[in-house]
């Protein structure tokens, strides 16, 4: 288990400057946006417009601060926001984003086809509990909230945009909130 840290985590502003995206973790490690096998990141979106397309790629969605409308070629217009949960989409048809009400932070799953498939499931924690991985690597992302997160006894402070890395679970995380807890859990399995 392994944390990763908000303030590690560098910013990288897009080139068309209508946002800027912080990567979370890619594997592996370095890979530049044309070789990643799997790739978590965070974008605050500051103006709506089209996606980048990413051949042969999956991504998932989740809007973690306002609102935006998303047009996925060959689907229907939905509406996204820290309510709808994540939303699952291929990254290689054109796909656009409308801003309603403002900027938006998202959170953002990315797997290459026919390399690794994902999910993104999401778990709040009022009081202590346990939080079980399945095998393969396994990312729980703080959405918001603080507290402790741990293994066999031994555990770590969190805070809000904190994540913790598990590279092979099964696994079983405790966590201990110290105010009420929403994460993501994010499970990326190996073809």
């Amino acid at each position: 288990m392994r944390i990763i840290r908000h303030a590690d985590c560098r910013p990288m502003p897009w080139k068309n400057g209508g946002g800027v995206t912080t990567e979370i973790m890619a594997w592996p490690p370095e890979a530049g946006l044309g070789a990643f096998d799997w790739r978590i990141s965070m974008a605050q979106v500051a103006s709506g417009g089209p996606f980048s397309v990413f051949a042969g790629i999956d991504r998932t969605l989740t809007v973690l601060e306002g609102t935006m409308r998303l047009a996925v070629e060959g689907t229907e217009n939905r509406v996204l926001s820290s309510e709808t949960g994540p939303y699952a989409f291929p990254g290689d048809v054109a796909t656009a984003a409308e801003l309603i009400g403002g900027a938006v932070l998202d959170f953002n799953v990315m797997t290459r086809r026919g390399r690794f498939s994902h999910s993104v499931t999401c778990k709040t924690f009022a009081v202590p509990g346990k939080l079980e991985l399945p095998a393969g690597t396994g990312l729980v992302f703080l959405v918001s909230g603080s507290g402790r997160v741990g293994q066999a006894g031994a555990s770590t402070l969190v805070e809000a945009h904190d994540a913790v890395l598990v590279e092979t679970g099964p696994a079983s995380i405790e966590i201990e909130p110290l105010q009420p807890v929403t994460l993501l859990v994010v499970e990326l399995v190996g073809a």
